[in-house]
């Protein structure tokens, strides 16, 4: 009776020598909480729209969310990232505001100034 290749090799290496307790290994990986500080958005934020000196606090607040970060303090730099975030947004909302307020502005002094020459 012929074999085939996988019966053959079966058959070759034959069964577990040792029928004894499987050892395994267990590896446990810590989470690793991620904050963001918020750094970068903050120093845009201060450089190119600073209504009312929001983005100069909000990069203030991402440097003491960075620094509480190094310490370890994740609580303390979650709330001070999250402070940070606020003012962000904030100084987004108020900077696109006052851009669409003066494109707004603009076209229509231009227009009244227009239909007055005629």
């Amino acid at each position: 009776m012929e074999m085939s290749k996988e019966e053959h090799e079966l058959a070759f290496t034959g069964a577990p020598q040792h029928s004894g307790p499987v050892m395994s290994t267990v590896v446990d990986v810590p989470t690793v909480t991620v904050v963001r500080d918020h750094v970068v958005w903050s120093l845009f934020s201060t450089l190119f729209l600073n209504p009312f000196c929001l983005g100069f606090a909000a990069f203030a607040y991402s440097v003491k969310s960075r620094d509480r970060k190094m310490v370890g303090d994740m609580v303390g730099a979650q709330r001070f990232a999250s402070t940070a975030k606020c003012l962000n947004t904030c100084t987004l909302i108020l900077a696109f505001l006052a851009l669409v307020s003066f494109l707004v502005f603009h076209i229509v002094a231009s227009t009244y100034s227009i239909s007055r020459q005629y």
